[in-house]
């Protein structure tokens, strides 16, 4: 599900992929359903794309708003993304205990819980990757 979902520096919230044309994208903003081109030219980064810094390598977004959807019960953040730093960082060791605190800044953090609340807002809750859904379908059949 997060395949679709772009986020596009320098625009704010996040994207999700409606259509294709020569160099560009056709995006709608989550925030208010504007649809809009997005260009090659700018920094586009698929949600399914990032990672977080562990102390032991990185761990995929999507694992981690998958952990954080299980503890708050498939809720928005019980947390305000605009708490202070400590706060923040507490909050993430509860989810992600080995995260690298010196490679993981506030702001990250902050960034990562203001998507995960406006993904759940939008029903786009879905983090299981493409691949893991797929070998779910496989057992299944």
């Amino acid at each position: 599900m997060l395949e679709t979902i772009l986020s596009i520096s320098g625009k704010p919230g996040l994207y999700k992929i409606v259509s294709q044309g020569k160099n560009m994208i056709i995006v709608e903003s989550l925030l208010n359903g504007k649809r809009g081109p997005a260009y090659a030219h700018e920094k586009i980064i698929s949600l399914s794309d990032i990672a977080i810094f562990t102390e032991d390598g990185d761990k995929p977004l999507v694992e981690v708003l998958e952990s954080i959807k299980t503890k708050e019960n498939g809720q928005k953040a019980s947390i305000d993304p605009k708490s202070d730093a400590e706060t923040l960082r507490a909050y993430l060791a509860e989810v992600l205990p080995d995260f690298d605190r010196d490679r993981v800044y506030p702001t990250d953090i902050k960034k990562m819980l203001t998507w995960y609340n406006l993904l759940i807002e939008t029903g786009n809750a879905d983090f299981t990757p493409k691949e893991k859904e797929e070998e779910h379908q496989e057992k299944e059949a």
